[in-house]
C-alpha cells in the first residue's frame, strides 16, 4: 500500500466524520429532506478532504488552486449523484439504517473518487 493511498484514506475517514455529522445535524436538528442533508454533508466533507489532500496528501504547491478544486468537486458531485442513486435504490431494497445503508455507499463511492482524482485532479 502506497503512502499517497494511506493518506488518501485518512483524509476520506475525517471526511466520513465531517459527511456524517453535517448530514446529522442537517437531518435531525434542521429536519431536512434525507437527501438533501446527505447531499450537505458529501459537500462539506468533499471541501475539507480537497484541502487536506491538496496539501498533505498530494503535498501539491500548485498555483491552479481553483482549477484542481474545480476538478474535485465536479468528482465529487458525480460521486454524489452515484451516492444518491445508490442511497436510493437501497433503501428501496434494502430494510436497513439510513445512516448504515450511507456508510456503505461512501465506502463504494471511495474508489471512484481515488480513481479519478489522483489521474485527473492531482497528476
Amino acid at each position: 500500500m502506497s503512502l499517497t493511498f494511506l493518506k488518501y484514506s485518512l483524509v476520506g475517514s475525517s471526511g466520513v466524520l465531517i459527511d456524517f455529522g453535517t448530514t446529522a445535524f442537517c437531518k435531525e436538528i434542521l429536519n431536512l429532506n434525507k437527501f438533501i442533508s446527505s447531499s450537505i454533508g458529501f459537500i462539506f466533507a468533499a471541501t475539507t478532504n480537497f484541502i487536506l489532500n491538496l496539501y498533505w496528501t498530494f503535498n501539491s504547491d500548485s498555483l491552479h488552486f481553483g482549477i484542481q478544486y474545480s476538478k474535485f468537486i465536479l468528482i465529487a458531485l458525480l460521486g454524489l449523484l452515484i451516492s444518491n442513486f445508490l442511497l436510493f435504490i437501497l433503501e428501496k431494497k434494502i430494510s436497513a439504517n439510513f445512516y448504515f445503508l450511507k456508510l456503505m455507499v461512501i465506502l463504494l463511492v471511495f474508489g471512484w473518487n481515488y480513481t479519478l482524482n489522483i489521474f485527473f485532479t492531482f497528476k
